[in-house]
C-alpha cells in the first residue's frame, strides 16, 4: 500500500506523522486489497482538519473530520473510513463471494508482460 501524509498550514510533526501512518497500516485488517491511502492534514484558525481518501479496486472511499485536536481528527476520519471499508468488502461478498480472493491473486501474481514493472 503507498502511504502519502500531506501537511497544509503548519510543520508535520514527527509524532503526527507516526500516528497517522500507524493508523493507515490498520486499514488492512478490514480490507486487504488497499491500493493506496492519502492523508491530508489541514489547520485553519482554531480548526484541525483530517481528510483520508483510500484508493480500493475501481473506488475511491473518502473521509473528513474536523475538531480542535489533531489526533482526534485524525480518528474521526479513519473510523469513517473503516465503517466504509467495511460495507464496501459487504458489497463485494454479496455480488460475487470469490470476487475478494480473486482480487488479492490478482495483486499476488507475478506479471505476464516483461515491460510492467511492478511498484
Amino acid at each position: 500500500m503507498q502511504k502519502k501524509i500531506t501537511a497544509r498550514h503548519f510543520d508535520l510533526t514527527p509524532e503526527i506523522r507516526e500516528k497517522a501512518e500507524e493508523e493507515m497500516d490498520g486499514l488492512s485488517r478490514f480490507f486487504d486489497n488497499i491500493i493506496s491511502s492519502e492523508f491530508i492534514l489541514d489547520v485553519e484558525r482554531h480548526r484541525r482538519i483530517a481528510e483520508l481518501r483510500v484508493k480500493v479496486y475501481k473506488e475511491v472511499l473518502s473521509a473528513t473530520a474536523e475538531t480542535d485536536d489533531m489526533y482526534a481528527s485524525i480518528d474521526a476520519s479513519i473510523d469513517k473510513v473503516k465503517t466504509q471499508l467495511k460495507k464496501y468488502k459487504g458489497k463485494l461478498k454479496d455480488k460475487d463471494p470469490g470476487k475478494i480472493e480473486k482480487l488479492a491473486e490478482e495483486r499476488t501474481r507475478p506479471s505476464t508482460n516483461p515491460d510492467e514493472v511492478d511498484v
